[in-house]
C-alpha cells in the first residue's frame, strides 16, 4: 500500500471533538494498482470519553456517492444531520440557475411584448423576484411594463448624433 495524499482535522461541535483523516492510496500488491480512500473517524466527548469511532475503506469511483449517502440519508434518518434542507418542493426548477445570451433575449421579447413578471416566471421556471432583478440586465424597466430603460444622461447623443461635451 503507498499512500498518495493524506489530510487531517479536528472539528468541534458542541461538546464532541471529531477526528477526521481522509487517506488516498493504492493497493500495491495488485496486478494494477487501483486507487482507494480510506476514511477514518474518531470523536471524543466533553470528558474524552470515545463516542464514535470507526473507518471507511473505498474504491475513489465511489467516494464521493458514499459522501453524499451518509450525509443525506443516514444522518437524517438519525434525526441528527443536517437538518431539513434548504431547497423547498416548491421552488422553481430554474431558480438559480445561469442565465445565457438565449434566455436573455427571450426575456426581454416577453417583457416588451406586454407580458406580467408572473407569466415569464411562470414560463422560465423562476421566481418573480428573481425575474425583476434580471430585466434591467437586459435594458427592461422592470417597474413600467413593456418599456426599456431609459438611457441615462451621460450616454444620450444630441440630435446630430455627437455625444454631449
Amino acid at each position: 500500500m503507498s499512500i498518495i495524499e493524506e489530510r487531517r482535522t479536528e472539528v468541534r461541535a458542541q461538546e464532541i471533538t471529531y477526528q477526521i483523516a481522509v487517506a488516498t492510496r493504492t493497493d500495491d500488491d495488485r496486478a494494477e494498482p487501483t486507487p482507494r480512500v480510506m476514511i477514518t473517524l474518531e470523536a471524543g466527548g466533553p470528558g474524552g470519553e470515545p463516542v464514535a469511532e470507526g473507518s471507511l475503506d473505498l474504491d475513489v469511483a465511489v467516494a464521493a456517492t458514499v459522501a453524499d449517502l451518509v450525509a443525506d440519508g443516514l444522518l437524517s434518518a438519525t434525526g441528527a444531520g443536517r437538518g431539513p434542507r434548504r431547497r423547498s418542493a416548491g421552488r422553481p426548477a430554474q431558480q438559480g440557475r445561469p442565465w445565457n445570451e438565449e434566455l436573455d433575449a427571450e426575456l426581454e421579447n416577453r417583457w416588451i411584448a406586454g407580458e406580467s413578471v408572473a407569466e415569464i416566471a411562470s414560463y422560465f421556471e423562476r421566481t418573480p423576484g428573481g425575474i425583476r432583478a434580471r430585466l434591467p440586465r437586459v435594458g427592461c424597466d422592470p417597474e413600467n411594463p413593456g418599456c426599456y430603460l431609459p438611457v441615462p444622461p451621460s450616454r444620450r447623443t444630441d440630435l446630430d448624433g455627437a455625444e454631449p461635451s
